[in-house]
């Protein structure tokens, strides 16, 4: 199996949508006596194509489905925090990532074009917060499937509480103005922005952080 854990930093840029920032906790205050309330995340359609059958390497790492070649398309190393509304970790939860190849293909019956997907690329992976709600992933930027600007589906299961399932864009998508799942997002869609960072020819980074309800 691949290492569970990919550290990176990150820096964000404003690249579209002037005026909206990603919701992201203050880093000065990160205890349970947070004064502010932080934006919940939120909620996104699960989509068509959750995975039927998910393979048996489910790692953080989507680049490459076990010891085999890495995925064709551009890298992208996802950093993230989970965290309530008051800013304090969420722990041991599994966060859970699918998405399209590089061509814009899902491992998934229902996607007529499966037959011919990236069969070096995993479609589907689990990471698990640690203490401070940290988690990460390896996989690649989302070729994109028909009208709908790049994105990545993510489900969070917590320990305790309700899942939460909501999806991840890209700042500067030409698409994310006419598409009518996130135009009923309104301002909300600022914390499902994701600004990626060149860090080398073929590899770039982003951050997000989840906001859960506390129990």
């Amino acid at each position: 199996m691949k290492a569970t854990r990919i550290t990176c930093a990150f820096a964000l840029a404003i690249l579209a949508f002037p005026g909206l920032a990603p919701a992201q906790a203050p880093q000065g205050n990160t205890g349970a006596g947070a004064s502010a309330s932080l934006t919940l995340t939120p909620r996104q359609p699960e989509g068509p194509y959750y995975p039927t059958q998910k393979l048996a390497d489910r790692d953080n790492d989507l680049t490459r489905v076990g010891h085999g070649v890495p995925a064709q398309g551009q890298v992208l190393v996802l950093s993230g925090r989970l965290v309530d509304e008051r800013n304090t970790p969420i722990p041991s939860a599994r966060i859970e990532l699918w998405q399209t190849d590089h061509r814009g293909i899902y491992m998934h019956p229902g996607d007529s074009g499966t037959a011919n997907r990236d069969r070096d690329f995993q479609f589907y992976g689990e990471a698990s917060t640690d203490e401070a709600g940290r988690f990460d992933f390896k996989t690649i930027l989302p070729g994109v499937y028909g009208s709908r600007p790049r994105h990545l589906h993510a489900k969070i299961v917590p320990q305790q509480g309700p899942v939460l399932t909501t999806q991840l864009y890209f700042r500067g998508d030409k698409r994310l103005s006419s598409d009518g799942i996130v135009r009923r997002l309104g301002p909300t869609i600022a914390a499902l922005l994701l600004d990626p960072e060149q860090r080398s020819p073929n590899e770039v980074h982003a951050q997000v952080t989840f906001v859960l309800r506390g129990n």
